[in-house]
């Protein structure tokens, strides 16, 4: 009876190693589904078994290769992941979750390697225990200090509020309690009316006001602030649970609309609505 040959799902946005890659690959025995976006290679884990997933840790989006992880981890457990990198320098950072991941091997693919990493690594496949997923409330409170480095260096880096001479902790102000006033609107759910006090965003706005910022420049910090979460979450998207992701991310959307809003208010009643953006 033939043995059966271990099946691998290879997901990459680059046509010319899609094209290449996989008929080596097959020549070694393997037998190779390929998908070239994250929409392809999703339906191929919702649809087909694999053995192993050899995923671009870039597919069109940075970061991409991590999604699909997610989801092989969760739909097949079994499964051998590897990611590929063009960016060895990135090792830190998937370091980090080593734990979900079996290996990983950085452009150009040494072909010789590969597939001794993944013949072995499908002979004797990690014993992982079940992802502790989280919603992304408790995301964000547990990489809170993640996410004020993140904004601080981009608030840092943006001219117009730059341009206002301020301490590290006059800049990071009440964002701390900003974040967790958004995490608080995520538990509270969609229908639940938004009347928690905002105390944060409201003198987030007051002490803007003091220190010379113009409401547009409230406005810059938030959106801001949502590139800074949007980062980190993505960076921490294996730890997220993805039956609440959506419905968290659009309630972490209104909430920040919310707070910001309250920030303005603040600022202008603080100003007597003398201030222009």
């Amino acid at each position: 009876m033939e043995e059966r040959k271990t099946r691998i799902l290879f997901a990459d946005d680059e046509p010319g190693i899609r094209m290449t890659l996989p008929l080596i690959l097959e020549q070694e025995g393997f037998e190779v589904s390929v998908a070239a976006t994250v929409a392809e290679a999703l339906a191929y884990i919702n649809r087909d078994s694999f053995d192993v997933l050899l995923a671009d840790l870039n597919i069109g989006e940075r970061g991409d290769g991590f999604t699909l992880i997610s989801a092989m981890r969760r739909v097949q457990p079994q499964a051998v992941t590897l990611i590929l990198t063009g960016y060895p320098d990135f090792a830190t950072a998937l370091e980090a979750i080593r734990n979900q991941v079996d290996d990983y091997l950085t452009k150009p693919t040494d072909v010789k390697q590969l597939v001794e990493t993944i013949k072995e690594k499908s002979k004797h496949p990690r014993r992982t225990t079940p992802i502790q997923v989280k919603r992304v409330s408790t995301i964000l409170r547990e990489h809170v200090d993640e996410i004020m480095d993140e904004w601080l260096r981009e608030a840092n880096e943006n001219a117009t509020l730059s341009s206002v001479q301020l301490s590290k902790k006059e800049r990071l102000d009440h964002m701390r309690l900003i974040i967790e006033e958004l995490a608080k609107r995520i538990d509270a759910g969609p229908n639940v009316i938004a009347d928690n006090e905002k105390k944060g965003a409201a003198t987030h706005g007051q002490e803007r006001y003091e220190q010379g910022y113009t409401a547009r420049r409230i406005v810059i910090e938030a959106r801001l602030l949502h590139t800074a979460i949007s980062r980190v979450l993505h960076k921490h998207l294996l730890s997220i649970d993805m039956s609440t992701c959506i419905s968290d991310i659009m309630l972490m959307g209104e909430g920040l609309h919310e707070e910001f809003e309250e920030s303005i208010r603040a600022f202008e009643e603080q100003s007597g609505y003398g201030q222009t953006a």
